[in-house]
């Protein structure tokens, strides 16, 4: 699959992304032992020269796992040499490239997670890649009568939205600490009054769409995502297999009956909208979402967890509290990925980092059950064009006032 890359290439390009931005640039006496990995494992910065084909990589068998370790070690050892003798002067200038550099490699470590999944996933043996905790699943999907509804009967507690008023809105990073340079520059919005779901919708309630027709009824779908549909025979999300009248899916954990309770996943934008569609709701803006996480912790079910999996729903009541804003699954919002007013892409290769991209794309909000807990923020614009479901990508509901 050409979004997924072999685990060695993630940590070469990782490695590469040091070697090209930091030594070849601040340590004149530095000479790459082997010159061809520029090639190899610059991934899309085209200021920085040519690159391999991303939909090879899986086919390329050298170097070996050993030897991208290798490389990886040495030039570590370069940029500690280099650190621990440049002046004051030049550690000013090579600090925010090493720091971007550190939140660069937990974006891979994101995607090694991910991409082994999709890997294990391509192997009837359905490996395990960590063992989880026992289960019980449900057997059996529920059904509804028809779209009106959406909290069919499943594990997790009743929809519930929350009102927000109608505000002028700071969005965008506040310039304390890092930030990717998609989130700002910060600015003003006004953001309409809406509702927003107190959490994401669950297995169950997406089994109901399913068993509802929902794959099999065009006017649910934006025209693109019908034809994606139909081109791809999707009927369930990614990873999810019907045995013996019953829904399982693949997880890291090994292959097992969906949980009901448990926030979907591996949906598409193209899903998450003919989902809400069929909800008689709609996808939050990306600023409506901010607005609703000013106050909301950043905790949840991260990486760190070593869950590798979103976890299951605990009955939250009537609360009228926001959960699971944060981990376990990425929210795709309505919002197409464009810059914000005012902004502009560095110069020079660092500058394709993300400007490049702001075309054909949806944001995602909230991080991931793959997210490291250390890497997300209220302002943290993730990306992916809307057939994408690799990722862990999940919904939740937004409305209008009635």
């Amino acid at each position: 699959m050409p979004d997924v890359s072999p685990t060695k290439w993630h940590i070469a390009h990782t490695t590469w992304f040091f070697e090209t931005f930091i030594l070849k640039k601040f340590s004149p006496g530095y000479r790459p032992e082997i010159p061809q990995y520029a090639y190899l494992f610059n991934s899309y910065y085209n200021a920085a020269g040519d690159m391999h084909r991303r939909d090879l990589r899986g086919l390329i068998s050298r170097p070996t796992v050993r030897e991208a370790q290798r490389y990886r070690a040495s030039v570590d050892s370069h940029v500690d040499n280099l650190l621990s003798t440049a002046d004051e002067r030049l550690l000013d200038e090579i600090e925010p490239i090493l720091v971007l550099g550190f939140h660069h490699e937990q974006q891979h470590q994101e995607l090694l997670v991910t991409d082994i999944k999709h890997v294990f996933a391509q192997n009837p043996l359905y490996p395990v890649f960590r063992k989880g905790r026992a289960r019980v699943a449900a057997a059996t999907a529920p059904k509804t009568a028809g779209r009106s509804s959406a909290t069919p009967a499943s594990q997790g507690s009743p929809l519930q939205f929350i009102d927000f008023e109608e505000m002028v809105v700071a969005i965008g990073h506040d310039g304390r600490g890092f930030a990717y340079d998609n989130e700002g520059p910060r600015h003003r919005a006004l953001v309409p009054a809406f509702s927003l779901a107190t959490r994401p919708v669950t297995n169950g309630e997406y089994m109901a769409f399913i068993e509802d027709s929902g794959y099999a009824r065009p006017e649910l779908w934006l025209s693109l995502g019908w034809m994606t549909v139909n081109d791809q025979r999707w009927q369930a999300p990614l990873y999810w297999t019907k045995h013996e009248g019953a829904w399982w899916n693949f997880t890291l954990s090994g292959f097992r009956p969906v949980d009901e309770s448990e926030p979907v996943t591996h949906v598409s934008y193209f899903e998450a909208d003919a989902y809400a569609n069929w909800a008689g709701a709609r996808l939050p803006t990306e600023f409506e979402w901010e607005r609703a996480a000013l106050d909301c912790p950043i905790e949840g079910n991260f990486v760190e967890d070593e869950n590798f999996h979103p976890q299951e729903l605990s009955a939250s009541g009537d609360d009228r509290r926001l959960h699971r804003m944060f981990g376990d699954v990425w929210e795709w919002t309505r919002s197409a990925y464009a810059p914000y007013p005012g902004y502009r892409a560095a110069p020079g290769a660092l500058g394709e980092y993300n400007g490049k991209f702001m075309c054909n794309q949806y944001v995602l909000r909230g991080g991931s059950c793959a997210t490291s807990r250390t890497h997300i923020r209220r302002t943290y614009r993730n990306f992916f064009q809307p057939e994408k479901r690799w990722q862990f990508t999940g919904i939740r509901l937004a409305r209008d006032p009635r």
